[in-house]
């Protein structure tokens, strides 16, 4: 079975940031009304005005945003391959069998993955809206758990991946929320380096994962799109 690692890669932290989730998919303004008693807006308001996917497909970057070099790959098939998680316990109890979903399981999504110059170099974006509350500790947990784990191993459709995972310095001054990380993939041979670097605004969350220098070149660009009104 050939394995392309980096979108594996991808697939695999996507799936296992998976979170219940029950919010209806209604469009609303990004900046809430806050509670009379508290000052702060309430978890059901921010439901109420969490973006819809539609409204979040919009606020993807474009090969226009990136530059020229840039094409947009096609939309992946779901995989259904069974995932195994070993050596990280944290990981394991958080589930792994649906690890190849490449999306999250917040009812509001949108997802972009983009080429760069004919290389192997890659870069994806996510977008999910859902209660700041929600989006905090589903991306929360899968970040800790990840990074908690210097070296695991997934065995993806009975191919084992080995992943060494290091936490990085987040980005200040980007958002309520930020967390990053370096994953670095490797199977029959070959290693991949996925830099992950997520951003939470408001009740909007932002996901640019791939190699080193187009993460840290289109990040402040993803997020000022993602969080642009209207």
């Amino acid at each position: 079975m050939r394995v392309r690692v980096a979108t594996t890669a991808l697939g695999i932290t996507a799936a296992l940031l998976a979170v219940p989730a029950c919010s209806t998919d209604t469009t609303g303004a990004k900046h809430q009304p806050s509670s009379s008693l508290t000052g702060k807006p309430t978890d059901a308001v921010q439901e109420l005005a969490a973006l819809s996917s539609a409204a979040l497909e919009s606020r993807l970057l474009d090969p226009r945003d990136l530059g020229s070099g840039y094409l947009t790959k096609p939309e992946r098939p779901a995989q259904h391959d069974d995932v195994t998680v070993i050596g990280c316990p944290a990981l394991s109890e958080l589930g792994g069998d649906a690890a190849t979903s490449g999306t999250l399981a917040f009812p509001h999504k949108a997802k972009v993955d983009f080429a760069y110059g004919g290389s192997s170099s890659e870069i994806s974006e996510e977008l999910y809206s859902d209660s700041a509350q929600k989006l905090s500790e589903g991306i929360g947990r899968i970040f800790d758990a990840m990074t908690g784990c210097p070296t695991y191993q997934v065995v993806a459709g009975g191919t084992p991946v080995d992943v060494t995972s290091q936490k990085l310095p987040a980005p200040h001054g980007l958002g309520d929320e930020q967390w990053s990380q370096l994953l670095t993939f490797s199977t029959g041979g070959r290693s991949t380096v996925v830099k992950q670097t997520a951003i939470r605004d408001d009740s909007l969350l932002l996901i640019v994962s791939g190699s080193l220098a187009l993460v840290d070149r289109h990040l402040g660009k993803a997020l000022t799109k993602a969080t642009a009104a209207g």
